[in-house]
C-alpha cells in the first residue's frame, strides 16, 4: 500500500499534539517525532507562542511548554472550536 503524501494535520497541529503528550520534549525530539527539521520546529514554536497557543517557560536549561487549550482555532470554519477539542482526540490513555 502506498503511503499518502499529505496528512490531515499541519505540522503546527502535530507539534501541539506532541506537546500535549509531553510538555518537556526537546526540540530535537519533537523534530524526530514529527519528521521535520529542528529549524522548522523552532519556527512553529515561535508562531504558536506569538499567537498565544503555547506559553514557553525556561526551567533550568530546559523549556516547558504549556498549551493554551481554551484558545479557539484561527480559521473561520473552525473558530467556534477550542484547541482542547483537537487534543482530546489524540489523548493517550
Amino acid at each position: 500500500m502506498k503511503e499518502a503524501g499529505w496528512t490531515f494535520l499541519s505540522n503546527h497541529g502535530h507539534v501541539l499534539v506532541a506537546l500535549s503528550r509531553n510538555p518537556k520534549l526537546r526540540i530535537r525530539d519533537l523534530a524526530q517525532e514529527i519528521g521535520i527539521t529542528e529549524r522548522s520546529v523552532r519556527s512553529i514554536l515561535v508562531d504558536l507562542e506569538e499567537a498565544g497557543y503555547v506559553v514557553i517557560t525556561k526551567v533550568g536549561r530546559q523549556n516547558v511548554y504549556k498549551i493554551v487549550a481554551e484558545k479557539s482555532f484561527r480559521h473561520p470554519a473552525e473558530s467556534k472550536h477550542q484547541v482542547r477539542q483537537l487534543l482530546n482526540i489524540f489523548k493517550t490513555k
